[in-house]
């Protein structure tokens, strides 16, 4: 089957060899606190433990795998779809109008802020000035604050950006909808003005922890358009798991179940937009690092086909945006998507465009894939399904994807060995660079750089085969949408002492990634919505259980349509409807009736 003529990239059409679906058993240690940090300084300094860690993790399973003797590397997964570039798709009234209203479940989109500047009742140096001091670290610091990193200016950057868009909006001139609104920005990604953490402890004598003289270019376009960055939000120490546990920058809450992980390694801007302190935020996704927090706080993730908002150095990562309405998630991707003229890759994508009206629509499920989740994850997904199916005309069939196992293994070696070169450059290249890391980092990265350069070279070997058989799916059923819950556990839930050491369990962070890392290695699309509720194993409130759709390369707009319709059926249909944390801030009334909110 000939590649379509409207792709640049687009890999052959193959179906893959057929095989047996089996779950992958890991024996990896479990490791916290003092203990933890013991092990990975050992680690860190004996090569025989680094070599024994790495082969017990079955990272070279892929070097003795028949079906990747002729099978072409493919190193970055770029698809790109060709065609028109702009102008962006305007914001109907579908964004820009609020559909979910209800005093349980409602959370402030950028329209109603848009509104609110407009009429006068407040002003968006009114908003940052009274959301600054929730973000701030210190002695009565508020419950918010440990979603944000630290600025070292004061907010004054938000502070000037604010006072501009409050004369442009006493002009009667403002930019457009998101003139004024406040957001936050993942503390990998860079901001003018701003130092770039990467969840690592500061050290200004290193150049990695200088101020940025520019904004990356989806943050550039969202500050062009009038959004203010509020300030960066923390992250698992370098995205290395999923979690979101930090002893170095702190670890974010989860407000919906405190007793639980916030997901990571988005985890600070999943936990702010779960609280309403902003409405979207900017994160980034190389193992489901946005779509797993995003569900573990109840609100919207979107992973990008590869290289569509900027190019990333690592093969697995993009830039991509969350948010706790679809909306404002739609808002959000399609200003952080225009075609970049400077970049000779990024710049080439076509717009995505949303399906017509007429456009088949159908779900691919593996069975026994999904199936290998909690049986209460899979309840709460089949209930969606059957909604989708009986109530929307979904036509739901039966798929295979090859080699799902080692897949999965593919996937962690090229995150971690990817990792490897970032931190050891970030380090300076210092002879003890591994020092600069918290503990469970400081394992993975010794672990990791065990890593050949032939097992490296089969694994993007993998990547080929996956991507000419989603290829093969996508031709074979136009429209498909891939289903799976977004992770297959009912969240992770924290344990005493972490905060200070941290935490490490593999066989539960490769269990964690058994859906979401199928996009990261294919550069598809996917998208993840909260269909469902239940009850934890501890302590207080229901947590969020997560469905995702994964498209072919370049369909956005195609996932934030059905997340609409997912949406629709959180709040509408789903009995108890959307839920919200009791610490949810009304930053409308904190702004309006100048209220100040209580700290912990």
């Amino acid at each position: 089957m000939a590649p379509p003529s409207d792709f640049a990239g687009y890999p052959p059409a193959q179906e893959g060899p057929r095989s047996e679906y089996v779950p992958v058993i890991t024996n990896n240690p479990v490791l916290s606190g003092l203990p933890l940090s013991i092990v990975a300084t050992i680690v860190s300094k004996l090569p025989m433990l680094q070599q024994y860690y790495w082969s017990n993790a079955g990272f070279g399973r892929l070097s003795q795998m028949p079906e990747l003797d002729d099978m072409p590397s493919r190193y970055h997964p770029v698809v790109t779809p060709l065609g028109e570039r702009g102008p962006m798709l305007e914001f109907g009234p579908d964004l820009v109008e609020p559909k979910y209203t209800s005093l349980g479940s409602r959370y402030y989109t950028v329209s109603e802020y848009h509104a609110l500047y407009k009429s006068g009742r407040a002003t968006p140096l009114q908003v940052i000035e009274a959301l600054l001091p929730l973000t701030k670290r210190g002695k009565d610091q508020s419950q918010y604050a440990d979603a944000w990193a630290d600025t070292y200016d004061e907010g004054q950057l938000a502070i000037k950006a604010a006072k501009a868009s409050t004369e442009r909006y006493a002009a009667g001139k403002p930019l457009g909808i998101l003139d004024g609104v406040p957001i936050g920005v993942k503390d990998d990604v860079h901001v003018e003005g701003h130092v770039s953490h990467n969840g690592v402890g500061y050290d200004p004598t290193l150049p990695a922890f200088k101020v940025q003289e520019e904004s990356a270019w989806p943050i550039k376009k969202l500050q062009e358009a009038g959004a203010i960055v509020l300030g960066k939000n923390t992250m698992h120490q370098l995205g290395s798991d999923t979690c979101g546990c930090n002893p170095t920058q702190g670890t974010a809450t989860n407000h919906l179940n405190k007793a639980y992980y916030p997901g990571g390694s988005s985890s600070g801007g999943s936990s702010a937009l779960s609280t309403g302190i902003v409405p979207f935020v900017v994160g980034s996704d190389a193992g489901g690092s946005a779509r797993i927090p995003a569900i573990y706080n109840g609100v919207y993730g979107l992973k990008t086909t590869h290289h569509r908002t900027m190019t990333h150095d690592m093969t697995n990562a993009v830039v991509t945006p969350l948010a706790a309405t679809v909306a404002d998630l739609t808002i959000a991707y399609r200003v952080m998507s225009q075609p970049n003229p400077d970049c000779p890759v990024q710049g080439r994508f076509a717009l995505s465009l949303p399906p017509s009206p007429t456009a088949k629509r159908v779900m691919g499920i593996y069975r026994d894939w999904w199936k290998d989740a909690d049986p209460t994850v899979v309840q709460v997904c089949d209930q969606a399904i059957d909604y989708f199916s009986g109530k929307l005309g979904y036509e739901v069939i039966d798929i295979s994807i090859p080699c799902i196992s080692e897949a999965r293994t593919a996937h962690s070696v090229l995150c971690i060995s990817e990792m490897v070169t970032a931190a050891y450059v970030r380090s300076g290249r210092r002879s003890n660079w591994l020092d600069m890391f918290n503990p469970a980092a400081k394992l993975s990265l010794s672990v990791a750089q065990r890593t050949p350069a032939a097992d490296f070279i089969k694994c993007c070997a993998m990547r080929e085969l996956l991507m000419r058989h989603l290829a093969f799916l996508f031709q074979k059923h136009p429209g498909l949408l891939i289903m799976t819950p977004v992770s297959p556990i009912i969240g992770w839930p924290r344990t005493p002492g972490d905060d200070v050491y941290g935490t490490t369990d593999t066989n539960l962070t490769i269990k964690n990634m058994m859906y979401v890392f199928l996009a990261n290695m294919t550069g598809t699309p996917a998208l993840a919505a909260p269909v469902g509720y239940v009850d934890p194993d501890k302590g207080q409130g229901k947590l969020p259980i997560g469905l995702m759709a994964t498209a072919e390369w370049g369909c956005e707009e195609q996932l934030l349509s059905w997340a609409s319709e997912a949406e629709a059926y959180l709040n509408d249909v789903y009995e108890g409807g959307r839920r919200k944390p009791e610490t949810w801030l009304d930053v409308m009334d904190l702004v309006t009736k100048n209220d100040k909110p209580t700290t912990d």
